[in-house]
């Protein structure tokens, strides 16, 4: 996890968001949110300690290994989209659409890598607050891919309509049109 911070926390150049300026700040709440449940003893409380699995090894094996995929699709998704990524919800000037590597299944996979990652984490944790960590996250992730996903269509119409058309949103699209 912390790789993948150091990752995610290199700069990149570009312009300014055209975000909102609270966006930035509630989006890294959410993240305090998030790993703070599964990271953090003290958020154990209630029907949040309770666990959703038994306490097997084999699950907690699971849950490592679906961490370790999830750190991975993430990282390679950051890569790949070398100076185009940003935290920020904007199109660079010189903008290109990123369909490789992890981009040629799917259009968000830096988000599903990450999701993994934490759902796999919940899986070894086994309490219900990896559960609600992964919750918070996919609806965070969901709702920053729909903004992205239409200043991407306006920036790249067609292009970007056919690489709808081909790849899967947060999964990889299991039918090819």
């Amino acid at each position: 996890w912390a790789g993948l911070g150091l990752l995610w926390a290199a700069p990149a150049k570009g312009p300014q968001s055209a975000e909102f300026k609270w966006y930035r700040p509630i989006r890294l709440v959410i993240l305090a949110a998030v790993f703070s449940l599964l990271f953090w003893e003290a958020t154990a409380i209630g029907v949040l300690g309770k666990r959703f699995v038994p306490d097997l090894p084999a699950l907690g094996i699971v849950g490592f290994l679906a961490t370790l995929c999830g750190l991975f699709v993430s990282s390679w998704s950051r890569i790949a989209l070398g100076k185009y990524w940003s935290d920020k919800v904007i199109v660079q000037t010189e903008h290109q659409l990123i369909r490789t590597g992890p981009y040629a299944c799917m259009r968000h996979p830096l988000y599903s890598g990450v999701l993994l990652a934490v759902l796999g984490t919940a899986l070894v944790l086994g309490e219900v607050r990896g559960l609600v960590s992964f919750a918070v996250l996919l609806v965070n992730y969901m709702i920053k891919a729909k903004r992205e996903e239409r200043i991407l269509a306006e920036r790249f119409g067609p292009e970007f309509n056919s690489h709808v058309a081909r790849t899967g949103f947060l999964l990889p699209r299991l039918r090819r049109l």
